[in-house]
């Protein structure tokens, strides 16, 4: 490839790239604003200056909008690395016990919350209804945090080995339960919690399950 066609290329790339972000940033906008069931394709394009087809071209419909938009919310930035492999995950597994380690993942699920709960309040507050699409949206998060959830409870049994009569399936029903976003959104939104309460208790939650779910 010539240096010119290089350098065209890499242009257009980030003038995609660019079109992206803008369409997000005006997804999570509208989305909060008036709503998941408020917001229109055609709306999103006149406010991001930009043609209905290019956001379907670009994402697809607008369920897979919100799980764009929820995706860049939850990694903190658009840069193309698994949450699995960011410092944060890392700093869970460094820890040197298994009530550390669930502490240390309270705190991710505290900052992860924070960034992902407004956008999650506004869809569960609506709720799917008979949107079919939105539906396949809350399962598909509730099952990528399953897998996540999986991961830091394999860590603990590995490292720490689990009490007499806990299984891993077990506290990965119990974790995956405690970090539910509806229990954030009760707590934070509908209660008042700070932050800062709502890692307590889910720390607090989390450690419980090591030794009140055996035997």
């Amino acid at each position: 490839m010539s240096t010119t066609r290089a350098y065209d290329s890499a242009k257009r790339a980030e003038a995609a790239r660019l079109t992206r972000r803008r369409i997000l940033d005006v997804a999570r906008s509208q989305f909060l604003e008036t709503g998941y069931h408020g917001t229109t394709i055609s709306a999103l394009a006149r406010a991001a200056r930009v043609s209905p087809q290019t956001i379907y071209n670009t994402f697809g419909g607008k369920a897979e909008v919100l799980k764009a938009v929820y995706d860049v919310l939850l990694a903190g930035d658009d840069e193309p690395i698994a949450l699995n492999d960011r410092p944060e995950i890392a700093r869970v597994r460094s820890q040197s016990s298994a009530p550390e380690t669930l502490r240390a993942y309270a705190s991710v699920a505290r900052l992860l919350f924070g960034r992902v709960g407004p956008l999650l309040g506004v869809v569960l507050a609506e709720g799917a209804g008979s949107d079919t699409e939105l539906a396949d949206f809350l399962a598909t998060i509730d099952r990528e945090r399953r897998i996540g959830n999986a991961g830091v409870v394999k860590h603990l049994a590995e490292r720490f080995g689990l009490a007499e009569g806990l299984t891993v399936e077990q506290l990965v029903d119990h974790v995956w339960t405690l970090t539910a976003p509806d229990n954030g959104d009760r707590l934070v939104r509908r209660c008042g919690w700070s932050l800062d309460a709502y890692e307590h208790w889910l720390a607090e939650g989390l450690i419980a399950g090591l030794g009140t779910l055996g035997g």
